[in-house]
C-alpha cells in the first residue's frame, strides 16, 4: 500500500469517527435532514473503517509471527500463517482501494432503457428486438420490473425503437456500460442466397435521478402532442387520446409515452425522460472533455462508439473496449450477461484505481 493511499484511508476513518460523535449532538438529532445524511455517510464509510481496522490487525499478526520463524519448534507452523497472513494482506489491500474509489451516486438509480435500430433495415429492427429482449430477460433475472413506455414495432419483427423504464436495486450499475452500437453478422431469415449480412442497434441507459427535478425547463420550450395509444391495453387505450409526444424545442429531443392509460402519467413519465436525456446530454459533453482516454466512456452516452459484436455463424460475441470474446452468445442473448458486466466492471475499477494512484 502506498503512504498516499493509506493517508487517504486514515483521513477516511477519522471522519468516521468524527460522523459518529456528531451523530450524537443534540443539534444534530433534532434536525432530521442533517441526521439523515450523516447517518447515510458513516454507513458509506463503515465497510473502510471494518477492512482497515482488519489489515492493521492482520499486519500486526503477520510481524509476530515472522519473529516465530527463529524457533526450530514453531517454524514450520508460522511458515503456513505468514503466507497465509501475507495472500490475506494482498486482498485487504485490493478491497481497500476499491473501496476508496469515489461511488457513483447513479448506481442505484432506476434506468430508461432505449435500443433503436440503425443500419441494417429490417434485420436492424429484429436484432434490436433481440438486444431487447435480452436486457428484459436479465432484468427478469435480477428481479427487476421493466415497464415499456413507447415502441415502435418493426415491420417484420423487432422494434425500430422501444423505449422502457427499468426499476431495481443496482440497475444503472449493473447496465451502465451498455451505452453503445451493438453490431451483428449473421444469415437474415429473408437472404435467400445464404450471405452474411452486418446489421447494428444503438441501446441507450439513462439513470432516472432525483437530481432530474433541479433541471429547469421553460414550459414555452416544450411541444406537446395527444395520440391515441397503439398496441396492447384494450378498447380504452385505443379509443382514448391518453399517449402523450413531447418535443423540447431549443434540443430538438422527442419524448413519447403510451403505456398509461392516463394522460397525466404518460405526461409525467414522458417529461421525466426528457429531463433524464437532457442530463444524460450534459454529462456527455463533461465526460467527452473531461475523460476522452477512458475505454468504456462511462455514463458518457457515447452511443455512436461500437461497443460490441454479436457474430451467429461462430457464436461468439466480442466486446471491442476490452477485447473480451465469449463463446456463449445463445446464453448472452437468453439474458446471461453477468460474465460481461463483471468484466466491465472490473475494467473501470482498474481504470479509476490507476488514475487514484496516479494522483
Amino acid at each position: 500500500m502506498t503512504p498516499s493511499i493509506r493517508r487517504k484511508l486514515e483521513s477516511l476513518a477519522e471522519r468516521h469517527e468524527e460522523i459518529g460523535l456528531l451523530l450524537g449532538q443534540p443539534d444534530v438529532l433534532a434536525d432530521n435532514t442533517r441526521f439523515r445524511e450523516l447517518s447515510r455517510e458513516y454507513a458509506q464509510l463503515e465497510p473502510v473503517v471494518a477492512s482497515l481496522q482488519e489489515r492493521d490487525q492482520a499486519e500486526h499478526e503477520l510481524g509476530d509471527t515472522r519473529a516465530m520463524l527463529d524457533d526450530p519448534d514453531l517454524r514450520d507452523m508460522a511458515r503456513d500463517d505468514v503466507e497465509r497472513l501475507e495472500q490475506r494482506l494482498v486482498e485487504l489491500d485490493d478491497e481497500l482501494q476499491i473501496l476508496l474509489l469515489p461511488k457513483d451516486p447513479r448506481d442505484e438509480a432506476n434506468l430508461f432503457l432505449e435500443v433503436r435500430a440503425g443500419t441494417g433495415g429490417d434485420e436492424a429492427a429484429i436484432f434490436a428486438g433481440d438486444l431487447f429482449r435480452m436486457y428484459t430477460r436479465y432484468a427478469e433475472r435480477r428481479r427487476w420490473h421493466v415497464e415499456v413506455l413507447s415502441e415502435n414495432p418493426g415491420e417484420h419483427g423487432g422494434y425500430k425503437e422501444v423505449v422502457a423504464r427499468v426499476e431495481g436495486k443496482g440497475a444503472y450499475s449493473r447496465l451502465k456500460f451498455e451505452s453503445g452500437t451493438h453490431r451483428v453478422q449473421r444469415v437474415p431469415e429473408t437472404e435467400s442466397q445464404g450471405r452474411i449480412h452486418t446489421s447494428a442497434a444503438t441501446v441507450a441507459i439513462l439513470p432516472e435521478m432525483d437530481e432530474i427535478d433541479d433541471i429547469e425547463i421553460n414550459p414555452a420550450d416544450l411541444k406537446t402532442d395527444t395520440f391515441r395509444a397503439s398496441g396492447a391495453g384494450g378498447q380504452h387505450v385505443n379509443k382514448t387520446d391518453s399517449a402523450i409526444r413531447i418535443t423540447h424545442l431549443p434540443s430538438g429531443i422527442v419524448v413519447e409515452c403510451q403505456d398509461e392509460r392516463s394522460q397525466h402519467k404518460n405526461r409525467a413519465r414522458a417529461l421525466s425522460l426528457l429531463k433524464a436525456r437532457l442530463l444524460d446530454e450534459q454529462r456527455s459533453k463533461q465526460a467527452a472533455a473531461q475523460a476522452e482516454s477512458r475505454r468504456l466512456q462511462v455514463g458518457s452516452g457515447d452511443r455512436s462508439q461500437r461497443i460490441r459484436t454479436y457474430n451467429f455463424p461462430q457464436g461468439r460475441i466480442t466486446d471491442h473496449r476490452v477485447n473480451l470474446t465469449l463463446y456463449r452468445l445463445p446464453e448472452v442473448l437468453q439474458g446471461d450477461l453477468d460474465e460481461l458486466v463483471d468484466t466491465l466492471t472490473r475494467e473501470n475499477q482498474a481504470d479509476e484505481l490507476k488514475a487514484l494512484t496516479a494522483g
